[in-house]
């Protein structure tokens, strides 16, 4: 296995420590990895070489658990331009433009240290986006916290959510959206993924694979420092008692650098020096150098002396693994370098030629003139591990009976419980920490619609403007409970949600959140998340074009619930035919789109009202989410439609009166006489497939529905400041609107 082309075996820098197993150990290889590393090398490695290989084997940089599973994935489609594999997905969107897109944790270092780890987090899935030639237009985060009673949740939501706000107003992009989810399952491990959306033109997308025997490697950004060492390895481990003593894992980011780094590297984008381009995420110069080398089948040699450094007395080791924030790798056109120097120093960054390509195929690091490193690249990448772990899959629970679960004693104060409850409050004070209306292209803002909407400035020979439609969806108790069905829903209601709003849906990204895959039963969680997620990506002509895996989210033993968070991104053509939620008049027709069988197992009033989690999900019938979904957006490009929202957590009840509350009207309706469904089944349970429509004729819609074989029914009309449902119950907005937005911000400024 050993490589041609041989160099001396590199030189031990001094009071360079013995490799023993408890090394190799610390650095998250097991035996039979390491045996693989020494077949490779035929040698015993430095210790600069056994951070790489630990790096780039690490289950966060190389999805040894979950390759075999990713590929089940559909990603595919004509509008795809580039799938995974890249720093993000990109998809046509029309008028010679490109949207480009991906969602990434921070998981473990939000936990250790919540306002870097968010803030960096941020930082890292935004230079993931410009780095392949697009200006980030929108920020999106899905956020999930242990019990609010747990000590540790408060301060854990106040830094995150300082964290990203702060790195995103920072950097002039809008935070338009994203989920807040509380469950003790996240008590020792919470989830902080970010997603960014950015627009280029499709004929100036860059990529990462370096070309070019001799062409020069070029470090810009910030100066390294030691922060963030081993942070990929960290991510990839479980935490214990510990976890605290990771904090130097933890990077430290800095927005107004990076802000910087994007104007520098859009206006050197704009020339033609750049050969191959990638910032420099987890396991740092590591990665960005091993992964550009290897996808252009050529060899580097990096001088790691010449690399900009903040500290004195940085070795190569740390250099390599370092993970300090705001830097970026370029391969440039030969003569090119005084063209980006100028460009990069315009803007105050560092510069620097820190190597250049070869043919060798091998990665080699000199340091002051003595080589330090030498790896073969292509068996980094062919002999690297991947795992088929044995897989249980979770068998799917018994259907709960609605004659199963009591009917509410009180129905107003059933309401308002629910609509109190950590998972459904207002998120405003999260929300109103983050600029979500800079750049001024925000149409749809955060609690106006499912799905956030940003305009698309005409490209130079498009008319008019179109919209970028985004969400970011999971429901982890589904997925819990079964978890082909959960997948299934996620991909489902983003879907959904992209179509509420009017726009068409287009392209998924995920991000993969689950326990220790060494585990069977968290390993078939995993993979039956994948089934469902395949199946209704397929069924619903949405392909993942990118994502990211996080594994090992447990502590002491103790898993997270199974999250696959969905980001999804869809295009509307003319955003004046956008909706949003609110019902903002009197005398519309409130109609229910989808048929209701009333299921209440792993619904939120099984949880808040009854204390129960149990019972199978609701079932997600895909051919029947399409033709529901598809005649939802022809009738909003019709313009038939006022206001529109799918019915998920809490089902329709609560679906109405989030939309009462978004738009300051009352409704008045009555439940459908001899449908057969118990009451409390018809308006708390959770069927999929379903929307609430407000429209100014109602029998116009159940005409087209009709037409269209789609279930509709006219629930009632809008008017007046309450929310009434005929003999059953009667709640001003204001009562509700009081409940409702007080519990964040009561438990936030708690003492205790």
């Amino acid at each position: 296995m050993n490589s041609d082309r041989q160099a001396p075996p590199p030189v031990k820098l001094p009071n360079e420590p013995v490799i023993t197993p408890q090394v190799v150990a610390e650095h998250g290889l097991s035996p039979d990895e390491y045996q693989r590393v020494l077949a490779i090398m035929g040698r015993t490695p430095t210790m600069v070489e056994l951070g790489i290989f630990s790096a780039m084997w690490s289950e966060h940089c190389s999805y040894k658990s979950s390759k075999v599973w990713l590929k089940k994935l559909p990603t595919k489609a004509p509008w795809v331009i580039q799938g995974p594999g890249e720093n993000a997905g990109v998809i046509d969107i029309g008028d010679g433009q490109a949207a480009i897109f991906k969602m990434e944790s921070h998981n473990h270092p939000s936990y250790i240290e919540p306002y870097q780890g968010a803030a960096t987090g941020v930082g890292g899935i935004l230079r993931d986006v410009f780095t392949m030639g697009a200006r980030p237009v929108a920020n999106l985060n899905a956020l999930r916290f242990g019990d609010p009673a747990h000590p540790k949740t408060r301060h854990l939501v106040s830094g995150v959510v300082a964290g990203i706000g702060g790195y995103g107003n920072c950097m002039g992009i809008p935070t338009v959206g994203g989920e807040t989810n509380f469950h003790a399952a996240y008590n020792g491990n919470i989830l902080v993924n970010a997603m960014t959306v950015g627009i280029a033109p499709t004929n100036r997308i860059f990529y990462a694979a370096a070309a070019g025997i001799g062409n020069p490697l070029v470090y810009v950004g910030s100066k390294t420092g030691r922060d963030g060492i081993h942070g990929a390895t960290m991510a990839s481990t479980e935490f214990s008692e510990d976890s605290e003593e990771k904090r130097p894992t933890v990077q430290v980011g800095d927005p107004f650098v990076e802000k910087l780094l994007l104007e520098a590297c859009l206006e050197l984008m704009a020339t033609d020096a750049i050969v191959a381009i990638q910032d420099m995420g987890a396991a740092g110069l590591t990665s960005s150098s091993f992964e550009m080398a290897a996808k252009g089948g050529l060899g580097v040699i990096v001088e790691l002396d010449k690399v900009p450094m903040r500290e004195t007395g940085m070795n190569p080791y740390e250099l390599m693994l370092s993970e300090s924030q705001e830097r970026m790798l370029i391969v440039l056109k030969p003569g090119q370098e005084a063209l980006a120097r100028s460009i990069f120093e315009k803007w105050e960054l560092d510069f620097a030629v820190i190597g250049h390509l070869t043919d060798t195929e091998r990665m080699v690091l000199s340091w002051h003139g003595d080589i330090v490193g030498n790896i073969p690249i292509p068996p980094l990448v062919t002999e690297a591990p991947v795992y088929e772990r044995p897989w249980t899959l979770t068998p799917l629970p018994p259907a709960l009976a609605a004659s199963d679960v009591p009917m509410p004693t009180d129905w107003n104060a059933s309401l308002i419980a629910l609509m109190s409850c950590p998972d459904l409050a207002s998120k405003a004070w999260i929300w109103h920490q983050y600029d979500h209306l800079i750049m001024g292209n925000t149409a749809i803002r955060p609690q106006d619609g499912d799905a956030a909407l940003v305009r698309v400035p005409p490209s130079a020979h498009g008319v008019g403007y179109k919209g970028l439609a985004m969400t970011s969806d999971c429901t982890p108790r589904y997925v819990q409970a079964h978890p082909e069905t959960g997948g299934r829903q996620a991909v489902a209601e983003a879907w959904r949600n992209i179509t509420a709003v009017g726009a068409r849906p287009l392209a998924v990204t995920d991000n993969m959140n689950f326990g220790n895959p060494q585990k069977p039963e968290i390993m078939g969680q995993f993979a039956g998340a994948i089934m469902g997620m395949a199946e209704a990506c397929r069924a619903l002509d949405f392909p993942v074009v990118s994502g990211n895996v996080s594994l090992y989210n447990e502590t002491e033993g103790k898993p997270i619930l199974p999250t696959p968070t969905i980001g999804a991104v869809g295009v509307i053509d003319d955003i004046s035919c956008a909706v949003g939620s609110r019902i903002r008049s009197d005398g519309l027709a409130i109609v229910l789109i989808g048929d209701t069988t009333g299921w209440l197992g792993q619904s939120l009033y099984l949880r808040e009202a009854c204390g129960r989690e149990d019972g199978a999900p609701p079932p997600v019938d895909l051919a029947v989410e399409r033709r529901n979904g598809d005649f939802v957006r022809t009738q909003i490009a019709n313009r038939r439609v006022v206001a529109c929202h799918d019915l998920s957590d809490g089902g329709l009840l609560v679906a109405l009166a989030e939309m009462c509350l978004a738009g300051g009207t009352g409704v008045d309706i009555s439940l459908p006489a001899g449908n057969g469904v118990p009451s409390h089944a018809f308006l708390y349970g959770e069927d999929q497939a379903r929307y609430l429509i407000a429209c100014d004729s109602g029998e116009e819609m159940m005409q087209a529905a009709q037409a269209a074989g789609v279930p509709a029914t006219v629930l009632g009309y809008s008017g007046g400041a309450s929310l009434i449902v005929k003999g059953l119950l009667s709640l001003t907005l204001s009562e509700l609107r009081s409940a409702h937005e007080a519990w964040l911000p009561a438990y936030m400024n708690a003492t205790e």
